[in-house]
């Protein structure tokens, strides 16, 4: 039953009183949370502690629930409060026959002496792994291997279970550890202030209660962020909308970063008044970083933007929590079942989808709670019979607590499935580089040979040849693939500023310097630091940054204490550092201590057998981001872009793409091939002030417009090229 004080808190957060909540297991009931010892202010109003934490749980439960993966809230008692849809399948059992029982009930009866034993390490060490010997429901014996994580809320623990006897597939289980999910759970006020702060936050974030109450939560977004800002739009929008979710990085205490699955909800009182924030934080690093490669791992396209043609069948399917409360006739026919195998109960959602296909329906729910409908992605149903049929299905959340869906389904006709467009050089390593040629093929078997040593690694080459693919290539394939990959374009950092970026500085370093600020080389503590045109460091600077590399360790500016760092360095540049030391430009010593292993990037120009699958990649790209269908590269088109000589290498090549694509009207892709002329620098037959300027413009177009970066190309001090701009109208 709903409690008024439930009913009133579902109103303010647009959810009726209308909404079933006659689920097994009394989903809408209030909350079992029992007080206890949280971080508060003496301002927060005792209304957010008290009524907030109830809202959290509901919330918290919301999130667990739709998971395919086995997990249990549990209290101190070990009672079941909750059941993951992946415990019902791990049990054979309902959830009604789960919820309100002890964890003992479903262990193998010889095993039940030790769950005591091992229900109070939990309780005392918060955090906890083993076995349990589950008995079946045909007196069968089954290992799970559970991770448990105690005080997520105040008596509320998460049992997190997996089946040793079946292997997931790696998509599902992206990491080994991918089953096991820990949870930040805290309170804010209305100023984005932590009004609470329970265990699982303190495991996660690693600050303490004490440490973190009362302070903005600014403070665990990373600093080049804007966090202040990020912070109240986030907290703006979750107010509008009743909640908002999103992904994004988030900063530990010790200054590491991790990828964050974001979720906040709204509260407000009886009089619709806004109270403060719940929120709830999962770290999904290793999803984060297996989706990368998945994501890159193919291109795929619809053939047309409108799926649902003659041949297809549209079903509609409803739903509370993963149970099917209502289908039309449409989605019946496509799975093959009847109405009565709904209404009785007999078919849940997860029995639609073969497990390969599970990591897809968690990710779908996770992202229509945190936006209200997720993007479309394709998959399969398994129909009645036991056949398969592809659909293409889009899922919108209703309400949060208690979680109800709707479903929209499309049957994908034969052969019109998205097609893959095969652009990968090196195959399934190196999904995200697009390319065949031998010369491309020289530097990918390098990138192999060195990813999995820590060693320094030096990339050479033209200004837009991908030397950042490269570096980010490098980084995942390394064995700090799940640490954080952090970049820093030197030249686009003023000179007085670059120290303080690569090291960071204390509180009162300098005017202006009015709190800590955490430089590069401790963000990508434990991971890679990607230091790009490493040729623009200054030369007082550099003695500063080959001592790091070798000590290890560094100071911050105005700062007496030694950091000690664990970093991999790739650099890389555009420039003849040779030159630059002969020229007493670039410290010797440094250029010796990064060039551990070079790899030097061929241009454009040297693999023209590259650009198609280029220009078709880039064509894909950019009318899918313009909503256009462009299904056709003509051959003369083809023939002008493979005979460009391309000095700008693959960005000029991208960017030309993409102004073709703004310019095409209809599936054939329009290029200005009049522009694609011989480079007039070298044929034109105009004045010297001509010629000059054309040569400047071009520089500066491939530095991107950073005026140090073109000067120190040009051996011009900036200033001197700031005179010659001027004189030349640019």
């Amino acid at each position: 039953m709903v409690t008024a004080g439930d009913e009133s808190m579902n109103q303010a957060r647009g959810c009726c009183s209308r909404c079933p909540s006659s689920v097994p297991g009394d989903w809408a009931r209030t909350p079992r949370i029992q007080k206890e010892t949280v971080a508060s202010q003496p301002q927060t109003g005792q209304w957010l502690l008290d009524a907030g934490l109830k809202q959290l749980e509901l919330l918290f439960r919301a999130v667990v629930y739709q998971r395919a993966d086995p997990i249990l809230i549990a209290d101190n008692n070990r009672n079941c409060w909750d059941a993951s849809c992946g415990v019902g399948k791990l049990l054979g059992l309902p959830r009604d026959k789960i919820i309100g029982r002890r964890i003992d009930d479903f262990a193998e009866p010889g095993f039940r002496p030790q769950i005591d034993q091992l229900w109070r390490a939990v309780l005392q060490q918060g955090e906890q792994r083993g076995l349990l010997r589950l008995a079946g429901s045909g007196g069968s014996v089954r290992e799970v291997e559970y991770a448990a994580k105690g005080n997520v809320l105040p008596a509320c623990h998460l049992l997190a279970l997996h089946d040793q006897s079946r292997k997931l597939p790696e998509a599902v289980r992206a990491g080994e550890d991918a089953w096991v999910h820990d949870y930040a759970l805290f309170l804010l006020d209305a100023d984005g202030q932590v009004a609470a702060w329970y265990s699982g936050a303190e495991r996660i974030y690693e600050y303490q209660a004490k440490e973190i109450a009362g302070q903005r939560i600014s403070c665990l977004y990373p600093a080049e962020e804007s966090p202040g800002v990020k912070l109240r739009d986030e907290l703006k929008r979750a107010a509008a909308q009743g909640h908002f979710g999103n992904e994004r990085w988030q900063i530990k205490k010790d200054g590491l970063r991790f990828w964050a699955n974001v979720l906040t909800m709204a509260l407000r009182n009886e009089s619709g008044e806004l109270q403060g924030f719940a929120r709830v934080v999962r770290d999904l690093s290793k999803r984060h970083s297996a989706e990368e490669k998945l994501q890159r791992s193919g291109v795929q396209r619809l053939r047309s933007g409108e799926r649902a043609k003659e041949s297809t069948i549209a079903g509609v399917v409803s739903g509370e929590f993963d149970n099917i409360t209502e289908a039309n006739d449409a989605f019946l026919g496509m799975i093959g079942y009847s109405r009565e195998d709904c209404i009785t109960g007999q078919l849940y959602w997860p029995d639609l989808t073969p497990a390969e296909y599970w990591h897809l329906d968690e990710k779908a729910y996770e992202e229509c709670m945190r936006y209200g409908a997720c993007t479309p992605f394709e998959k399969e149903y398994v129909r009645k019979d036991g056949t398969r049929v592809s659909v293409l299905v889009a899922v919108a959340a209703l309400s949060l607590s208690p979680f109800h869906w709707i479903t929209i389904a499309h049957i994908l006709p034969d052969g019109d499935g998205p097609e893959k467009v095969d652009k990968e050089a090196g195959g399934d390593k190196f999904p995200e580089i697009i390319g065949r040629s031998a010369a491309q093929k020289r530097v990918l078997e390098q990138v192999e040979t060195v990813a999995p040593t820590d060693a320094t690694v030096l990339i050479l080459g033209e200004t837009g040849t991908g030397k950042e693919l490269i570096a980010r290539a490098i980084h995942r394939m390394g064995r700090r693939n799940d640490r954080p990959f952090i970049s820093l374009n030197c030249a686009a950092i003023p000179t007085g500023l670059l120290e303080s970026e690569l090291f960071g500085y204390e509180r009162g370093a300098f005017t202006g310097a009015l709190g800590q600020k955490i430089g590069r080389f401790e963000l990508a503590h434990h991971g890679t630091l990607f230091l790009d045109e490493v040729g623009d460091i200054p030369l007082e600077l550099q003695p500063k940054l080959l001592r790091a590399l070798q000590e290890k360790s560094f100071e911050r500016l105005g700062g007496t204490r030694t950091i000690p760092i664990d970093v991999r360095l790739v650099a890389a540049t555009n420039r003849n550092l040779a030159q630059m030391m002969s020229d007493k430009l670039f410290r010797a010593d440094l250029y010796y201590r990064l060039r551990v292993f070079p790899i030097t990037m061929p241009r454009l120009r040297d693999r023209p057998e590259d650009i198609p699958a280029l220009a078709e990649y880039f064509t894909w790209k950019y009318a899918r981001e313009m909503n256009k269908h462009i299904d056709e590269i003509p051959p003369e088109t083809m023939r002008a872009l493979v005979s460009w000589p391309w000095p700008g290498n693959v960005r000029e090549l991208e960017n030309f793409i993409e102004r073709s694509v703004i310019l095409s009207r209809g599936p054939t892709l329009r290029a200005p091939l009049a522009e694609l002329r011989a480079d007039p620098v070298e044929t034109t037959g105009g004045t010297l002030e001509q010629m000059e300027r054309e040569y400047v413009v071009r520089v500066l177009r491939e530095t991107r417009g950073v005026i140090s970066a073109a000067a120190t190309r040009l051996g011009l001090p900036r200033t001197s090229l700031n005179a010659m701009m001027g004189k030349l109208g640019i």
